[in-house]
């Protein structure tokens, strides 16, 4: 199966060359690496041209945007401009952050699953973050999601959730579409893809009420949002976060924010979600 990768980058210059090193060590090569350069003022261009001379698989494309770095949308309209660059011909698209470095049997094993089942529709390994010497999970998520620093998607799937939604939760409701579709989302443990900068690390303080807001907007409603926004403090380590969630679902209820879903999919999230949550009391 032939897999694309796109790569939104936005001043990773310390980074950007260890994952394009990453990719260029596969046992299986991409078809096509796109780097979005998205308005870097460091050398991030300059690196990603030179692994373009050396690999012509890499490719790189330049957008400016504004330079605020809210969580979410630009990184999304990022990546789409890097996907308007693209033909066709992939089995596997994948939206990849620029600071990480894969197993060199990622891609391979990554393939292997979509092979393996034709009714898999994401797939994707964890995120290990290095502390004291040592690498360690870095625990933001349940064990079923796949972290949006490295999604792969069949064609198929990807096609029929209509693509990635420019907002933040974009990489949550992904996975929900897919099962709405009836799709399944496997993550493999066996995969540990060294992720070198933590997450949210350049987010500001405007974007602590997105997560409340992209709660509302995935359908979820506000006994729900309620306790993903406690679970999600708790496990970031910051209690406090809880009620600046919950202030952002109430802003974006106010200002009657469109939903990223219909009401049908709202729906069928809602009573998924309730399904996880007795599922977990009651194991």
């Amino acid at each position: 199966m032939n897999y694309y990768i796109i790569i939104p980058a936005h001043n990773e210059e310390k980074f950007i060359a260890l994952t394009l090193e990453s990719l260029a060590n596969q046992t299986i090569l991409p078809g096509k690496a796109v780097v979005v350069n998205d308005n870097s003022t460091d050398g991030t261009e300059a690196i990603v041209l030179a692994f373009a001379e050396k690999y012509p698989w890499v490719s790189l494309v330049n957008k400016t945007s504004e330079a605020v770095h809210l969580p979410g949308s630009k990184v999304i309209q990022a990546f789409h401009k890097g996907l308007e660059t693209l033909d066709n011909h992939y089995d596997i698209i994948v939206k990849a952050d620029a600071d990480l470095i894969f197993p060199e049997n990622y891609f391979e094993t990554i393939i292997g699953h979509f092979e393996n089942d034709p009714e898999t529709g994401m797939a994707g390994g964890f995120a290990y973050i290095e502390k004291n010497g040592d690498w360690i999970l870095e625990n933001l998520t349940d064990k079923d999601h796949i972290r949006g620093a490295f999604k792969a998607y069949r064609k198929a799937c990807f096609e029929q959730i209509g693509g990635l939604k420019p907002a933040m939760g974009w990489d949550t409701v992904d996975e929900l579409l897919c099962k709405f579709y009836h799709w399944k989302v496997l993550t493999d443990q066996t995969l540990k893809v060294k992720h070198l900068k933590p997450t949210g690390a350049n987010y500001n303080k405007a974007s602590r009420y997105k997560q409340g807001e992209a709660f509302y907007t995935l359908g979820y409603g506000f006994f729900i949002t309620a306790v993903a926004s406690l679970k999600l403090a708790m496990r970031k380590g910051k209690p406090l976060l809880f009620i600046d969630y919950i202030k952002g679902f109430w802003k974006a209820k106010s200002e009657k924010k469109p939903l990223l879903v219909t009401g049908q999919q709202a729906e069928f999230i809602r009573k998924y979600r309730w399904k996880k949550m007795k599922e977990k009391l009651m194991g």
